[in-house]
């Protein structure tokens, strides 16, 4: 089966056109008059199709004597947090307790309004909101380990035991002095080479990866939170730092196992289901028939595929290397072109 094909060139220029997403990193669109190369989805003006050249990779523009384009930055991972917000980033999971007003981000050279779009766009959220819950989120964890409600609220600059607790409860949903009774779910945000995913960790392991463009998204969160009886409160966490290295080390072709604790909460059937997943060897796929006869019941094909649909975990649980009987890529939540993608990553390196 071959994977590294491009589309054909109508299809191309017609995605180019409607900047549809599901084709970025399927392919870089040359311009030809100009000597720049976009992604699928550059919002500059389209130029025309007899103008247009593919490949399938920045490498093979850049060798071709393509500039990258400036507006959509094709060199860079799509979602990359930009070089002028690294640092604070770094400050802020440093200090989680940190407060910042506009006049102390500007002494930082940074204009409060540009974060402000900057973290809605990527966080669905404002930065002031993503600070309040990285306070409450090291705080839980502080409460948790046995430090009292007083003096974590002074720890993370709350005036008050009130305020501390109102602020609490609208983030975590229940208030500080339930919090050795009580769970939450560590999300954040994980850059990879197809895309930005959304992490989330329990201290018992890593409950959720998904790609943060998933159109079940919100309902595999919904699901989550009513299986671990938790809320999801975006933070930093051990198990974050484990995960981005395993994915670095995966995307470059150098880890086939990976390594890292799972929580999986779901049906009997379901854990079975996704048990079957993480058996296919990495470089090789199976079609559902072929996962039905692992389970030992052939009449139970939609019912495992849908199970498939279900996994929370992607990649680490490897729902992508199940195919159609006849070889075809059939549906992935991700995207059929990353499935793609990964297969021909792995078929490379195994």
């Amino acid at each position: 089966m071959q994977l590294s094909l491009l589309p054909d060139e109508k299809t191309m220029y017609a995605a180019l056109v409607k900047k549809e997403n599901e084709f970025e990193g399927i392919f870089y669109a040359a311009i030809k008059t100009t000597g720049i190369f976009c992604r699928p989805t550059c919002t500059a003006r389209k130029p025309k199709e007899e103008n247009v050249e593919y490949f399938p990779s920045p490498k093979e523009a850049l060798a071709y004597g393509y500039r990258p384009c400036k507006v959509c930055k094709p060199l860079e991972h799509k979602g990359a947090t930009p070089e002028w917000l690294k640092s604070l980033l770094a400050e802020i999971s440093a200090n989680p307790q940190l407060r910042l007003k506009d006049y102390e981000l500007k002494v930082r050279g940074i204009d409060p309004a540009r974060i402000r779009r900057w973290f809605k766009k990527h966080h669905n959220m404002t930065f002031q909101a993503y600070l309040r819950a990285m306070r409450i989120s090291s705080a839980f964890g502080q409460i948790k380990n046995g430090e009292n409600v007083l003096n974590s609220a002074y720890d993370h600059g709350f005036e008050s035991v009130s305020g501390f607790s109102d602020s609490f409860k609208n983030v975590a949903g229940f208030s500080p002095s339930k919090s050795k009774f009580e769970n939450i779910v560590t999300i954040s945000r994980i850059v990879t080479p197809l895309g930005p995913m959304m992490a989330g960790a329990t201290d018992d392991g890593l409950c959720l990866l998904e790609f943060t463009d998933r159109r079940m998204l919100e309902t595999q969160l919904d699901r989550l939170r009513n299986y671990l009886k938790a809320e999801l409160v975006p933070g930093t966490h051990p198990i974050f730092d484990q995960l981005e290295k395993e994915l670095k080390a995966y995307f470059e072709g150098k880890l086939q196992t990976f390594t890292i604790p799972l929580v999986t909460p779901g049906s009997d059937f379901q854990q079975k289901v996704w048990q079957i997943l993480g058996e296919i060897p990495y470089g090789t796929t199976r079609s559902y028939k072929q996962q039905a006869e692992a389970y030992g019941n052939l009449k139970a094909i939609r019912a495992i595929a849908k199970a498939n649909g279900d996994n929370r975990i992607a990649i680490i649980i490897p729902c992508h290397r199940v195919i159609g009987a006849n070889g075809e890529m059939v549906g992935y939540g991700g995207g059929v072109w990353r499935k793609k993608w990964m297969l021909e990553l792995e078929q490379k390196f195994k």
